[in-house]
């Protein structure tokens, strides 16, 4: 690594117990020293950030991580030393650092296994915003092969994948989403969009009767409660969203443990995390690299602007993803 600069710049937080964007800041920190057997060091062009990014340090269990911590799990760059035989320096890559690590925020990241070669017509920011969001689309519809899929919030980073991927998948998809945002979902391919704000969101989903449902939002486990008037007895409810805290624990309790003769839900509910696995990064790359699907980009911001990007995606309001631009050059 003599070639390499001793330090780097990273986004890093001490504390969030005042919220993520009023206490994060750009550190000077020394460069990764150790490069273990099946990983990788990566000079990372551009990151994404996501909901979890700010709700894990906001929440108790930012005690797994040792501070200060370098938040961001997205990320997409150039291969500047390797111990893996499939890859090679100056190779484009993209991935998911790992739900347990975190650290895309930086200039320089170690990856293990949630590390893919990037297809050369891709580009590093569309690439960014793959290894959580267009991850968990994938994985929340494809082994499921629904023809009919009803996904609950179809503007935001998994959403905006989600209506791509079920559209590949050959499905007719409905979802949700504010009056706003109503024409992006239908951009997408949504063959039918409900504006839950100027519609009876269970009154429209009565009249079909799903395969499937993906759960983006997760505010409600009502929804879930009634899924049985709208989706197949054998069909799937699954849920990506929920905050990291003892209520949305309560609530998933319930959902999972509260038997349907006592009031409970009368469908099968599966809660995800994006599995981050070679196979299914590399599947999601190879649509991208079709033009099957594309992520939808609400803005980008530099490094030094992470503050306001993380104010932004607290809003909640985000269309399709938010990308940091990492690399002064790319």
């Amino acid at each position: 690594m003599s070639n390499l600069p001793l330090s780097m710049r990273a986004a890093q937080y001490t504390t969030a117990s005042s919220g993520i964007d009023k206490s994060i800041r750009i550190n000077q920190v020394p460069l990764p020293d150790k490069l273990p057997e099946g990983h990788t060091l990566v000079k990372v062009a551009y990151a994404s950030i996501n909901p979890a990014d700010y709700k894990i340090p906001e929440s108790i269990f930012h005690y797994a991580f040792s501070k200060p911590a370098t938040p961001g799990m997205d990320w997409s760059g150039t291969i500047v030393k390797t111990t893996r035989k499939d890859l090679v320096l100056g190779q484009r890559v993209f991935g998911n650092i790992g739900p347990t690590r975190h650290g895309a925020l930086a200039e320089y990241i170690v990856v293990g296994a949630g590390c893919v070669p990037l297809p050369d017509s891709v580009p590093f920011d569309q690439a960014a915003c793959v290894g959580v969001a267009g991850l968990t689309a994938f994985q929340s519809i494809v082994p499921y092969s629904p023809r009919s899929v009803f996904i609950n919030g179809g503007s935001g980073g998994t959403g905006t994948f989600g209506i791509q991927v079920a559209k590949t998948c050959g499905a007719h998809v409905v979802t949700s989403c504010s009056t706003s945002n109503v024409q992006l979902c239908k951009d997408l391919g949504a063959d039918e969009v409900i504006d839950y704000r100027s519609q009876d969101l269970m009154a429209e989903l009565r009249k079909h009767e799903f395969d499937h449902v993906v759960d983006n939002v997760f505010n409600s486990a009502s929804l879930y409660w009634y899924a049985h008037e709208y989706l197949k007895a054998r069909g799937v409810y699954l849920t990506i969203a929920g905050s990291p805290s003892l209520s949305d624990a309560w609530e998933f309790a319930k959902v999972l443990l509260l038997p349907g003769f006592l009031g409970g839900g009368k469908r099968q509910f599966k809660f995800i995390l994006a599995d981050v696995n070679q196979k299914d990064l590399v599947a999601v790359a190879e649509w991208m690299a079709q033009g099957k699907i594309k992520a939808h980009i609400d803005e980008t911001f530099d490094l030094a602007e992470i503050a306001d990007a993380f104010a932004k995606l607290k809003l909640g309001r985000t269309r399709g993803k938010i990308v940091i631009k990492i690399a002064e050059s790319t």
